[in-house]
């Protein structure tokens, strides 16, 4: 536990780790708790777990680690760093990239030490299926095990979300899944810990130096501002700052706060407390995009798992690949809007030969009563396409164009236009099938369409141990940073799923593997 009172007074609570975030913040204290430290996390919201809490497979992209190996992959770090890079290219340091790509086997290794952790394999197609090096059958990516709310001991009701409970207000469930269960995890395992301690509703505001060291931090707690001493380091693993829409405004972020999936405390309160000791920063622009349905609500929320349908823009033509990683498809949507070539609400358009819901397999945000899209002039129906293009806006004899052109090369079997099919990932949700579905049973449906994001990924440069660099390119005594709050190692890509989550998680990880290793104090 922390010490409340430092002898010289000039703190309020002294620990070796401060940590500030509570989603891939949790394996940084955990590590650092279970090398020995003693450690306090602190959560700015009161719920645990951030925008990991929201994930509803909490999977982790780390090429050969041993549930893999147990699993019978056959794949190697020089095949996964081959692709990696091809990827990513130059637009992260190349020793970053590799930290990432070989260190996730070791992580994995080191947490199943402890019979709290239990992970499975999930097979999930790399999101770049052409690129060499590419694992298509999904071999890189494992998620954790479900776990009863109970094993959380004094954690127990803390973890965030899911998301329909915080937008919907439906009831909790009893059995964690998912990015929940990842979180749920490291919670249980730190309340087993004596030398470790979690504070919900106590935000990191400040960071405090001392020649040149950042040594401790101001956290506001129950009204007050404590001054916490650390005496190894601070962690700041406190999202990205996609709540913020001045930020977003200041960075050029596309799209709007209204329709991030990220968790409410990703706010930029780490960013700008670091920035204000001297911290440097990269991709400030990026996040991790994808297509977005738009609810009654207003807002448009994170979808995938296309069974059908096409997108089409105001001229009522196909513009991309509608069964591709989402992060690619959220970035045709952004090219095409800052070029002037598409607006908002794009539409995907639909039959009747599932019914005249929407062809959407995760909604992240459940559907809510379908008159209520209706009523709301989203979801429009017609007997002829024709009808339908007057309903939405566009040129009927495009939109019968682009109906008729698809239709035929569903017929073939071939996106000539896009290569909606060409790799693996895009028939995932089809089981290996095509995903070309013919539109041709009446009557025709058209769904609105927003762009989302499932988080920012600009932050503070790091180096290989996370430690953050100055504007001078070196590293600041003291401080450390992952996740969201971390310029991402992907990158203006998005390699696999699993990046964002298991990068947060492994370079918590390095950091306080760094910091148990420091051996002297503030």
């Amino acid at each position: 536990m922390p010490d409340q009172r430092s002898e010289s007074g000039r703190f309020d609570v002294e620990v070796d780790v401060l940590v500030a975030g509570s989603g891939g913040g949790v394996a940084g204290a955990y590590t650092a708790a279970r090398e020995g430290l003693s450690v306090l996390l602190v959560e700015a919201t009161d719920k645990f777990g951030g925008t990991t809490a929201f994930s509803g497979g909490g999977g982790m992209w780390f090429p050969c680690n041993p549930v893999l190996e147990r699993a019978g992959t056959d794949d190697t770090l020089d095949e996964a760093l081959k692709y990696f890079h091809a990827v990513v290219g130059d637009r992260t340091p190349q020793e970053l990239q590799d930290a990432y790509v070989t260190g996730g086997a070791g992580f994995i290794a080191y947490l199943e030490q402890d019979h709290g952790f239990e992970f499975a394999v999930l097979p999930w197609p790399d999101y770049y299926g052409s690129v060499p090096g590419a694992r298509n059958d999904g071999y890189r990516h494992i998620v954790p095990k479900p776990l009863p709310d109970s094993a959380l001991g004094s954690y127990q009701g803390l973890v965030r979300g899911p998301l329909d409970t915080e937008r919907l207000g439906a009831p909790a469930p009893d059995t964690l899944i998912g990015g929940r269960a990842l979180v749920g995890r490291f919670l249980a395992a730190l309340d087993k810990l004596p030398n470790a301690d979690c504070w919900c509703e106590a935000p990191l505001t400040e960071l405090i130096t001392e020649s040149g060291r950042v040594v401790g931090a101001i956290v506001e707690r129950g009204g007050e501002r404590l001054r916490v001493c650390a005496r190894r380091g601070v962690l700041l693993a406190s999202g990205g700052f996609e709540q913020n829409a001045d930020m977003r405004g200041r960075y050029g972020v596309p799209g709007s706060a209204t329709d991030t999936m990220g968790g409410p405390g990703s706010t930029g309160a780490a960013h700008r407390a670091a920035m204000a000791v001297g911290a440097d920063v990269d991709l400030m622009d990026q996040a991790w995009w994808s297509p977005g349905l738009t609810h009654p609500d207003g807002r448009s929320a994170f979808a995938l798992w296309f069974t059908g349908g096409i997108f089409v823009d105001q001229d009522g033509k196909r513009f991309v690949n509608e069964s591709a990683p989402y992060d690619r498809l959220g970035r045709a949507v952004i090219e095409r809007l800052e070029s002037g070539r598409l607006t908002l609400p794009y539409w995907m358009v639909y039959d009747s030969r599932a019914g005249d819901v929407p062809p959407v397999g995760a909604t992240n945000v459940s559907m809510v009563d379908p008159a209520e899209y209706r009523a709301a002039g989203l979801w429009r129906s017609a007997e002829t396409i024709s009808g339908l293009a007057e309903e939405i806006g566009v040129p009927a004899d495009a939109l019968e164009a682009t109906i008729q052109r698809f239709n035929e090369m569903a017929t073939a079997g071939h996106d000539d236009d896009f290569g909606r099919g060409d790799e693996a990932y895009d028939r995932v949700f089809t089981g290996g099938a095509s995903p070309l579905v013919p539109i041709d049973t009446p009557p025709y449906h058209a769904a609105a369409f927003g762009l989302s994001d499932l988080g920012t990924k600009g932050g503070l440069r790091t180096d290989t141990r996370a430690r953050v660099r100055g504007r001078d390119g070196e590293p600041i005594p003291g401080l450390y940073a992952a996740g969201n709050t971390m310029a991402a190692v992907s990158g203006t890509t998005y390699p696999g799923g699993g990046n964002p989550i298991g990068a947060s998680m492994l370079f918590s990880h390095f950091a306080a593997l760094d910091m148990a290793a420091e051996g002297t104090t503030a």
